[in-house]
């Protein structure tokens, strides 16, 4: 039997305005589709926005329905509309936020199992890191790739 380690690199900030421009544009971008969310009945009111690669920005929200597994979160809303409608452009980064009745909820929004699947896969199709941006009123975490969240994701490759 052998012990491995695995290792997962996270950048913490206390505020946006410490953040890169182009990561505040998205964090703003990311609450601006929040606002948008279809959530009657959990009151939890996601945003993502993504960066393709030529600089467009792409908003999602979730999504949810009375049949509660109808409904889609904000994250594979962004990412599925990107990839239908700019087929070949990669995402380099995709900031996550979320709030509730009290606002912007205060430890950052971290994507669901099958949102963190979504995005390995559009990593695996560009060969390319999506840079993950996790926003929260206490702090702001930034991960360099969607695969640190989901070291074990099933990927292409696996189909044999």
């Amino acid at each position: 039997m052998r012990k491995k380690e695995l290792q997962i690199f996270v950048y913490e900030y206390d505020t946006v305005l410490e953040l890169p421009e182009r990561d505040q544009k998205l964090i703003f971008a990311a609450r601006e589709a929040s606002e948008n969310a279809y959530a009657p009945y959990s009151k939890f009111y996601v945003g993502a926005a993504l960066m393709l690669e030529n600089g467009l920005i792409i908003k999602g929200n979730n999504q949810e329905n009375a049949d509660f597994t109808d409904g889609i979160c904000a994250e594979r809303v962004a990412l599925f509309y990107a990839n239908a409608n700019y087929p070949n452009a990669k995402v380099e980064a995709m900031a996550v936020t979320a709030k509730n009745s009290n606002g912007l909820i205060k430890d950052p929004s971290k994507p669901c199992g099958s949102c963190r699947q979504a995005i390995v896969e559009a990593e695996a199709r560009f060969k390319h890191p999506i840079r993950l941006i996790l926003d929260g009123a206490k702090k702001i975490m930034v991960v360099e790739n969607a695969e640190s969240l989901l070291p074990f994701a099933f990927k292409p490759d696996a189909l044999g």
